[in-house]
């Protein structure tokens, strides 16, 4: 658990959920609450001048889509985890968030309790996604050609370590701690991997690895 509250913006046009969603940050002693934006116009505005520790992002929204959002402010640099929190669960929109940068995938159907635990997990650096998700995540991954597993994958020792850390969900900042490696070093060696592995996000490196070893022990 990180020894600062995170410092958490959310992102809706849908004033009643964000007014429970906000209710439940207040109570959590891991997060402060620092904004709310009914727009994807007005959550650039506020992230570029709040600079907040962790986004929470409604996918459809009137003036321009979480997904546009998302992309803008991964262009920018900004050093945010940025969770998509939505009422979508197609396998398109999932794909789109995740190779646009998101650092989670949530619904918005969770209970309470568990949305919290995964914000608090994804507080502590690690990718998050519904469990429910996650079988569109493997479906969508069959789908593409790529090595039958990462030994196949001619990936350098390194890169093997930093896929391990993928699995685990682990951030840029997190594995760079880890590996005692710069965060620009690991940004490089993700980019590589993916490219090896035909993959356009980390989450899709994480599952699929994770499944391949699963079916090696299996």
């Amino acid at each position: 658990m990180p020894t600062e509250p995170q410092s958490l913006l959310i992102v809706d046009d849908h004033p009643l959920f964000r007014k429970g969603v906000i209710q439940l940050i207040q109570a959590a002693p891991e997060f402060r609450f620092v904004g709310e934006a009914a727009s994807g116009k007005e959550g650039l505005a506020l992230a570029r001048r709040l600079e907040p520790d962790m986004i929470l992002l409604d996918l459809n929204m009137k003036d321009m889509s979480g997904v546009e959002v998302l992309k803008t402010l991964k262009d920018e640099g900004l050093d945010a985890r940025i969770i998509m929190l939505t009422v979508s669960d197609q396998a398109e929109d999932l794909m789109a968030a995740l190779q646009a940068g998101a650092d989670g995938y949530l619904l918005k159907d969770m209970e309470p309790e568990d949305l919290m635990q995964q914000l608090a997990e994804a507080a502590r650096g690690k990718i998050t996604i519904s469990e429910r998700l996650t079988q569109l995540l493997v479906t969508s991954l069959r789908e593409k050609s790529r090595p039958a597993h990462p030994a196949e994958a001619a990936l350098t020792e390194q890169e093997n370590r930093i896929l391990e850390q993928l699995i685990e969900g682990k951030s840029n900042k997190l594995i760079a701690r880890d590996l005692g490696i710069a965060e620009g070093t690991v940004k490089v060696h993700v980019k590589h991997v993916l490219k090896k592995l035909n993959l356009r996000s980390r989450v899709e490196a994480a599952v699929w690895a994770d499944r391949c070893r699963r079916q090696a022990k299996s």
